[in-house]
């Protein structure tokens, strides 16, 4: 069960039914991001995601990764206190 106040990622960057979500962690040390990786599709009429990826998505996970890996490192140590969307969806 997801609680109401469940905190949301900081940033998504979505291509196609690929999709990373950038969670910010606030530690000792200072802000701390992480990534999760899921594929969303369609079954029937409910939206759904997958941590399971097929040979076709690989590409596209790479390009994911990339653009996550860039946007936590220019945002390094930088809290963020409202969540922004990537405009970037094929």
């Amino acid at each position: 069960m997801v609680a109401l106040n469940s905190k949301r990622p900081v940033h998504e960057i979505r291509l196609g039914r690929i999709k990373a979500a950038i969670w910010e962690n606030e530690t000792r040390e200072g802000i701390r991001h992480n990534v999760s990786l899921t594929r969303i599709y369609k079954d029937g009429t409910t939206w759904k995601d997958s941590t399971s990826f097929g040979r076709d998505d690989l590409p596209l996970i790479a390009k994911v990764a990339d653009m996550a890996h860039t946007w936590v490192y220019e945002n390094a140590g930088v809290a963020t206190s409202t969540s922004s969307n990537s405009d970037e969806e094929s």
